[in-house]
């Protein structure tokens, strides 16, 4: 009996067909995120679209390819090194058809990439599950219980609102998008209905969809990785415990000889050479090195000691893990003290490693010993597909800019969804009332699609994103920056001063915050605390040119005129196409230094 039908079996659920599967699937998809269609540009969007030069029409298309994400040249030691080219091309011709900045188009492309991923889903957990290929079997009518189920947990899963509702998150939707191509040309390569050259070509496809999802976002060469995994264990089922034993009693068998035989070597070498060729131009492109992060970014990888890293690195897993798991404390923004460090074993946090590690290595285990090759299908399939994606932001290999980012669990969903589901049928294979249980696999779901359509209206405003993380991480410093300066955007002065304040309270050397706090105290005429506050940010860094230049106004209104003059020279050092700063300092001049 195919796996498919022992998940079919134990599940409650209804078959639907393909058809409707797929209608069921997307429609679903965007009901949970329509809600912010009409939402406006949030958060990192003012960085990535509106000050983006790359979206206008008189930057040649061009220079796309000499720049990171947010227009800066690749070259700088100001940029972040993001390559994404073709996820900018995708928001330069949203620009270009909408005619300017107009966010209802943005948000438009990233609801139906969602959906298209969704939608493709079901035939990637149709491989993934073993019921592919049942030519004869109507599961080519009926879409099969277990791919529908665990398709329906990924196209409503909370966790993915950053990335649908968040414009800026078309980089992952979009590498998600090519990385599934890239996954289903593969299982075309080693399902046995192409053989020879044909067979090379699927596989020469696969790591050229690679390499346009790795233009999309880096993450997208994680791919190579997961079809090389499920080719060893899938295509080949190679048991790897008994290989090793076989390997320390040196038993030449023709294991071995049946794995070369049957092309992996040739798939696996074509596949680590796109890798490394990728690896290599993309080293190549980032010109100056790795981009260079602050320790309010991902403080764990800055602390001194090797043991501190480590354990927050995992922590940081745990917590990565538990957005899967209960996708209720949603966040924009991860960093600033929102996680503070565990610096010692008795840090009750500690527990959420040990359950991690529990729990990975009890999947571990079962996916290599267990005599269920089924089993150890599943597991091993959905363990690479929840870790292998995850890897680049895992910190193991080098340091990234965020403690924790819900966007780049998009595709680690994937791996959990398909254990998820799994799970979900082993439960209701030991519950005799199958009708309790339809009964909670349909409130997950449908709890899952209030939540996220509650989560993507909050994505509709700054106002409505910022207010709702205060909750979520209070120790935040600038969770409560940025609520301070939506208020003072919109003139409410009073507020956001306490909010600047409690922004600097949380991290005192909050430059930002105290620059604009001092801009505030500054317009209502508190110039004393003005001028002490904005002489603090330019002592912690030296090259804040906007700072700079408050100071100089500041100390011009308190008759300080050199020092006045001094501040505006300095703004001016650091910041060479500086208009503002240039006619203060005229208008300084014109009144004449005594």
């Amino acid at each position: 009996m195919a796996l498919s039908e022992n998940l079919d079996h134990d599940i409650p659920f209804f078959y639907i067909p393909t058809f409707w599967a797929r209608c069921l699937i997307g429609s679903l998809a965007v009901v949970c995120f329509a809600n912010s269609y009409n939402g406006n540009f949030v958060f990192d969007d003012s960085e990535a679209i509106i000050n983006n030069k790359d979206l206008r029409e008189e930057i040649p298309i061009g220079d796309l390819w000499l720049h990171d994400f947010w227009g800066t040249k690749l070259n700088s030691n100001a940029s972040h090194k993001s390559y994404r080219p073709l996820t900018v091309l995708t928001f330069r011709m949203n620009y270009i058809v909408a005619g300017g900045l107009h966010p209802v188009g943005f948000h438009a492309v990233n609801i139906i990439l969602h959906c298209l991923v969704s939608v493709l889903m079901l035939d990637v957990f149709s491989i993934l599950f073993g019921v592919a290929g049942n030519n004869k079997s109507k599961k080519i009518t009926y879409a099969s219980k277990a791919s529908s189920l665990a398709a329906l947990l990924f196209a409503v899963h909370p966790v993915h609102t950053e990335c649908v509702s968040g414009i800026v998150g078309r980089a992952d939707l979009l590498c998600a998008l090519f990385v599934v191509l890239s996954f289903l040309g593969y299982y075309k390569a080693v399902s046995g209905f192409y053989v020879g050259h044909s067979s090379v070509f699927w596989v020469l496809l696969s790591v050229f969809l690679s390499a346009v999802a790795m233009l999309c976002k880096e993450q997208g060469i994680t791919v190579l990785g997961l079809n090389a995994v499920f080719d060893i264990f899938v295509i080949c089922k190679l048991n790897m415990l008994e290989y090793i034993q076989k390997v320390l009693r040196r038993d030449r068998t023709s294991e071995t000889v049946l794995l070369l035989n049957n092309g992996l070597f040739l798939r696996i070498s074509i596949l680590a050479s796109g890798g490394i060729s990728m690896l290599y131009i993309r080293w190549h492109i980032m010109g100056t090195g790795p981009p260079a992060f602050t320790e309010v970014d991902n403080p764990a990888s800055f602390a001194s000691s090797l043991l501190v890293r480590v354990i927050n690195y995992n922590y940081y897993y745990s917590m990565n893990g538990w957005l899967l798991l209960c996708p209720w404390w949603l966040c924009f923004d991860w960093s600033m003290g929102c996680i503070p460090l565990i610096k010692s074993f008795s840090d009750w946090r500690i527990i959420a490693l040990v359950a991690l590690w529990c729990s990975l290595l009890g999947l571990i285990y079962q996916a290599l010993c267990s005599s269920d090759g089924h089993k150890r299908r599943i597991l091993t399939l959905g363990l690479g597909f929840l870790i292998i994606p995850f890897l680049p932001a895992s910190n193991m290999f080098f340091r990234v800019g965020f403690a924790i980012a819900e966007r780049v669990l998009y595709l680690p969903s994937i791996g959990y969804c398909l254990l998820l589901t799994y799970g979900c049928s082993k439960i209701c294979k030991q519950v005799k009332n199958k009708k309790l249980m339809t009964a909670a696999i349909l409130g997950l779901l449908a709890m899952n699609v209030v939540r996220s359509i509650y989560r993507s209206n909050q994505w509709k405003s700054e106002e409505l994103l910022f207010y709702s993380a205060l909750s979520v991480c209070p120790l935040n410093a600038k969770v409560h920056y940025n609520v301070g300066k939506n208020l003072a955007d919109r003139g409410h002065q009073a507020a956001a001063i306490q909010y600047y304040r409690e922004a600097v309270r949380l991290n005192p050397k909050y430059v930002h915050a105290m620059n604009n706090l001092g801009n505030i105290l500054k317009e209502r005429n508190e110039l004393q605390e003005a001028e002490q506050l904005l002489s603090q940010a330019v002592s912690i860094q030296p090259d804040f040119s906007a700072a700079w230049m408050n100071l100089g106004i500041v100390q011009n209104s308190l008759k300080q005129f050199e020092e006045a003059e001094k501040s505006y020279l300095t703004a001016i050092k650091y910041r060479k196409k500086y208009p503002d700063c240039y006619y203060n300092l005229g208008r300084l001049e014109e009144n004449g230094i005594e």
